[in-house]
C-alpha cells in the first residue's frame, strides 16, 4: 500500500449494492476495507454471499467495533433513515472522515420534503447543509468541498445524465416531458419480494409507483435549479431482469433545433467524461452493452411525430446508478484518475 491508500469501511455490506461496492473497492488499487459490516452473519466471510470476491477481506463485523481513529471514508449502503443517524453521530467527532451516501438521507436539501417523501424525521437537519448531491459528471468541481457525498438515485442519474445538458442548452421545451423508466428487480433491493405482490414477478413486467415515486423529489429538486418551469411525469417499471435501466424519454424540440444538433452537443457536453457515450443519432439502444460497467450509453431518436424526440438513456442500476457512480465520487474526493478500479 502507498500514502495514497484509502482505510475504508462499508456498512451495509451485504446487501445488492453493498456486495457490488465491496467487488469493485477489492480491485482497486488504493483502496483498503478495514471492516465490513452488517446487522447479521457477523464472523462470516463476505465471499460466502459473493463469489466474484477473490481478495482476502476482513470478515463481517457489528459498525461498534469499528475503530474510527483509522478510517478515512465510509460507504454508507443502509436503508432510508439509518446513514443520517451514523453520520450525526461521527461527523464533528472525527473530522478527517468523509462519508459516501448511497441511501436517500442527504438527497433532499429541504428536511419537510424529505418527511413528506419518506415518512420520517430527519435526524442531522443541520448535516443537510454540509452535504453534496452528486453525479459524478455533473458535480465533479464541487465535491471536494464538502465531506458527506450523497450518491443519486439509479432512476435520477440515468434521467438527469440525459435531460441536464438540453435544459442548460435551453434546446427542448420545458413543459410535457415524460419519463418512462425500466429496471431490473434489484433496484427493489434484497427484500423485494415483500416489497411487490406480483404475479409471475420473475417472467413479467409491472408499472408502479404512478403518481409519487419517491425520486421524483430528488428529480425535480435537480431540474429546477436550471428552469423552475420543467414539467415532466415520471414512471418506472420493474422487468424481469436482475439489473440495468433503460429510461425512455419522450420531449418536444425547439423548432430550429435538430435531432443531430441535440446529439452533438450531449457529446461536447461529455467530451471529457470516459464513462458516458452518447450514440449516433437513431440508434437502436439497450441495457445489454452497459450491464456490469460504470457507463451510461445514451441516443437520441426522431419520432414520427414532428418536433418530437425521445431520449433513450442506459446505466447498470448496481453500478452507475449506485456503487459504481460512489466509487467515482470516492476517485474524484481523493484526486485519483476518475476510472480508477471501474474499467
Amino acid at each position: 500500500m502507498t500514502q495514497n491508500t484509502i482505510n475504508i469501511v462499508v456498512a451495509g455490506a451485504t446487501g445488492y449494492v453493498g456486495l457490488d461496492l465491496v467487488y469493485l473497492l477489492s480491485k482497486h488499487p488504493y483502496s483498503k476495507i478495514v471492516n465490513l459490516c452488517a446487522q447479521k452473519n457477523l464472523g462470516k466471510k463476505i465471499q460466502l454471499f459473493d463469489k466474484r470476491i477473490k481478495k482476502k477481506l476482513p470478515k463481517i463485523s457489528n459498525i461498534k467495533s469499528v475503530n474510527w481513529k483509522k478510517v478515512d471514508l465510509l460507504f454508507l449502503s443502509l436503508p432510508n433513515g439509518e446513514a443520517q443517524k451514523l453520520v450525526k453521530k461521527l461527523y464533528y467527532k472525527y473530522t478527517n472522515l468523509k462519508f459516501i451516501d448511497l441511501s436517500a438521507d442527504f438527497r433532499l436539501e429541504n428536511y419537510h420534503k424529505y418527511k413528506q417523501v419518506y415518512n420520517k424525521n430527519h435526524n442531522a437537519k443541520k448535516l443537510i447543509s454540509k452535504s453534496i448531491y452528486s453525479i459524478s459528471e455533473l458535480k465533479k468541481n464541487e465535491l471536494k468541498n464538502f465531506r458527506i457525498i450523497s450518491n443519486p438515485g439509479c432512476y435520477p442519474t440515468s434521467i438527469q445524465l440525459a435531460l441536464i445538458p438540453l435544459l442548460k442548452k435551453k434546446l427542448i421545451n420545458l413543459n410535457n416531458i415524460t419519463i418512462d423508466s425500466k429496471s431490473g428487480y434489484s433496484g427493489a433491493g434484497k427484500n423485494y419480494k415483500s416489497k411487490f405482490k406480483f404475479k409471475n414477478f420473475y417472467s413479467a413486467t409491472y408499472a408502479y409507483s404512478v403518481k409519487n415515486h419517491r425520486h421524483i423529489a430528488e428529480i425535480d429538486q435537480e431540474l429546477n435549479k436550471i428552469s423552475k418551469k420543467t414539467v415532466f411525469s415520471f414512471n418506472p417499471h420493474l422487468i424481469p431482469s436482475f439489473r440495468g435501466i433503460l429510461s425512455s424519454i419522450y420531449l418536444t424540440k425547439k423548432n430550429s433545433v435538430t435531432v443531430n444538433k441535440i446529439t452533438n452537443t450531449l457529446k461536447s457536453f461529455y467530451k471529457k467524461n470516459v464513462f458516458i457515450k452518447i450514440l449516433k443519432a437513431n440508434t437502436e439502444i439497450g441495457t445489454g452493452n452497459i450491464i456490469n460497467t460504470n457507463n451510461c450509453n445514451i441516443s437520441v431518436c426522431e419520432t414520427r411525430i414532428k418536433n418530437k424526440i425521445v431520449i433513450f438513456s442506459a446505466i447498470d442500476n448496481l453500478i452507475k446508478g449506485a456503487a459504481g457512480q460512489a466509487i467515482q465520487n470516492m476517485n474524484i474526493l481523493y484526486n485519483h484518475k476518475e476510472s480508477l478500479g471501474l474499467k
